[in-house]
């Protein structure tokens, strides 16, 4: 039991890692034709199932399409519709016809900027010593989709502030309030469902929650309780805290907007999942 409190304790404050593994993905097909092709390479971008659960991070798919071996040792994603993030090391060794998949981050979205054409940024070592900065174009059609989840995401946050307020506990049960604060416009904010996260049930039975044109604050009790205590669960979640909102601006469609958990907050979810799964 004290090692699953450790384990817990380390996976609930620290940051999100990356994984290759070859879970369930969303397709991509779009040739980003506008960057000329690099003989033997051929790169194409992929979201796994545990890249959305991490968030923030795709794959490039790079396959080895010529007849000789290489070492890719860095790699970047390039996309005019995401601000760059700097390269992430890796070593992954191609021989002719493999197929390896590289974590890596995206940044912010552009939301005044395509999503492609996009580019795999990679460091390739041949076999006789030279080392090579290639750019090598990505087929990138999932990147379409992240664009416009991101975009709609930063639509909804323009308009509105979302927080969670005056959280305190009672007993195993942390109350609280989920608050709207406008920041610009006059058009009618409808915050309509909240989800669970891996580790715990979210509970606003005072939705949905309307923020008039003309107000400028709404809100609405809330209520985090422990939903799974499974050692396995506690153990190997990446993002415990994740409470996916739905919310509405005007006429649009509604959006997922994940929580926005504070550091503050986050101490007391983590404090509560401690005491109630793993007590002394």
């Amino acid at each position: 039991m004290r090692r699953t409190a450790v384990a817990l304790a380390a996976l609930l404050t620290a940051a999100c890692g990356t994984t290759s593994s070859p879970a369930a993905e969303t397709p991509s097909s779009a040739s980003a034709s506008a960057v000329p092709t690099v003989p033997g390479i051929e790169a194409e971008i992929v979201r796994l199932r545990t890249d959305e659960a991490i968030g923030g991070q795709v794959q490039v798919r790079l396959t080895d399409t010529g007849d000789t071996p290489f070492t890719v040792t860095s790699v970047a994603l390039r996309s005019p519709g995401f601000a760059p993030e700097p390269p992430t090391s890796i070593t992954a060794e191609y021989a002719p016809g493999r197929v390896i998949d590289l974590p890596v981050p995206y940044g912010g979205a552009v939301c005044d900027a395509p999503p492609v054409p996009a580019v795999a940024e990679v460091t390739v070592g041949r076999p006789n010593g030279a080392v090579e900065q290639l750019e090598v174009p990505a087929a990138g059609e999932v990147l379409k989709l992240i664009h416009a989840e991101e975009c709609a995401v930063l639509g909804v946050t323009a308009v509105v502030g979302i927080a969670i307020t005056d959280l305190h506990e009672e007993g195993d049960t942390l109350v609280g309030a989920l608050t709207l604060t406008r920041r610009k416009g006059t058009e009618p904010v409808v915050a309509s469902r909240l989800e669970r996260s891996v580790l715990l049930q979210a509970n606003a039975p005072g939705l949905p929650l309307e923020l008039g044109g003309d107000e400028q604050v709404a809100s609405a009790a809330v209520t985090f309780v422990p939903a799974n205590c499974e050692p396995h669960v506690l153990s190997e979640t990446k993002k415990p805290f994740v409470f996916p909102l739905s919310v509405t601006v005007g006429s649009g469609d509604e959006v997922p907007v994940d929580l926005p958990i504070e550091e503050p907050v986050r101490d007391q979810l983590t404090a509560l999942v401690q005491r109630v799964c793993v007590p002394a």
